[in-house]
């Protein structure tokens, strides 16, 4: 838990006296790490949200000069879509950012404008206490999990054979670091399974497909247990997620695959519209000229909400 907090506060330049607002909760790791933990170790003021509330974020951001503000990227399409919110005053704001869920480029171009920062992104899990990986404030990329912080040695395994692959090639995420946890309480065979060995160093196998790229900043590209086949043809939901995301009457959307008998699976798209007006129809035809045949929906579901777990990640096996 030290490596974790202390590594955030040099990294995103946290110190005493600092204001943060807390939009997380303090039981998941983000929140407790960020938003409790942190405040504590540099000496700052945590302005406590008790539940997400896009309007009284905006609030307290304008009326306490809040200067940062770790989310995920729901808080974010939530805060944009307030129909004011280009009257709040967010100047005081000096870094934002977050995980969970990759930023859609349409809503950080539009965070960007609004707020004038970048939203920096960053990777880690509950077995790492949160981050592993956080982008540089001063050289961020997009859509982007970031680089490893101190003392974080991350590789990108064939998930099958553990063959460690090369830059832009696609395979699991391995960390190891001192803040990956030793193993799950009293089950051994699953620890086994969540550890392999390089170089003589244990890493913890991640579960997450992604790829680093020529200049060691790492991408996200989907869960390993998450891929849908469709026709035999590997579809990976995160990214014809991020393609919906660019409609712009499309607030979120969540792709799923559901069985099928001629094609082993097809996707499904859960959407929660910005307007009534969106249909099915329209909605396919846009798919069809923004990406391949085999990876536009089969199906559009449309509802008010998408279900969440209480740290706000979409839960995609409840759909």
């Amino acid at each position: 838990m030290n490596a974790s907090v202390f590594g955030y506060s040099r990294w995103l330049g946290v110190t005493p006296g600092s204001r943060i607002l807390a939009t997380l909760p303090l039981c998941h790791v983000t929140g407790m790490q960020n938003s409790m933990n942190l405040p504590i170790l540099t000496r700052s003021t945590t302005y406590l949200m008790t539940r997400w509330n896009a309007a009284l974020a905006a609030k307290i951001i304008q009326q306490e000069r809040i200067e940062h503000w770790r989310s995920i990227t729901t808080m974010i399409i939530d805060f944009l879509s307030l129909p004011w919110i280009k009257d709040v005053d967010v100047s005081s704001l000096k870094a934002i950012g977050g995980g969970g869920a990759q930023m859609p480029a349409g809503v950080a171009r539009k965070m960007s404008k609004l707020i004038g920062l970048d939203y920096i992104e960053a990777y880690g899990l509950s077995e790492t206490i949160a981050p592993t990986h956080i982008n540089p404030p001063q050289a961020p990329k997009q859509q982007c999990l970031g680089i490893p912080i101190f003392d974080v040695d991350c590789r990108i395994v064939n998930p099958e054979t553990l063959e460690e692959l090369g830059s832009n090639e696609p395979g699991e995420i391995v960390t190891h670091g001192p803040q990956v946890f030793h193993g799950y309480w009293q089950r051994p065979e699953e620890t086994e399974a969540a550890f392999l060995t390089l170089d003589g160093e244990r890493f913890l196998r991640t579960g997450d497909i992604g790829y680093v790229d020529d200049e060691g900043y790492f991408f996200f590209v989907d869960r390993l247990k998450r891929m849908v086949s469709v026709s035999g043809l590997k579809v990976w939901p995160a990214e014809i997620e991020a393609i919906l995301h660019d409609h712009p009457d499309v607030k979120e959307a969540c792709i799923i695959g559901d069985p099928d008998p001629r094609t082993g699976e097809a996707l499904r798209a859960v959407i929660v519209p910005r307007k009534d007006s969106l249909n099915a129809h329209r909605l396919k035809d846009w798919c069809r000229q923004n990406m391949a045949a085999y990876k536009v929906p089969r199906r559009f579901e449309f509802r008010d909400d998408l279900p969440r777990t209480g740290a706000g990640k979409v839960l995609w096996k409840d759909l």
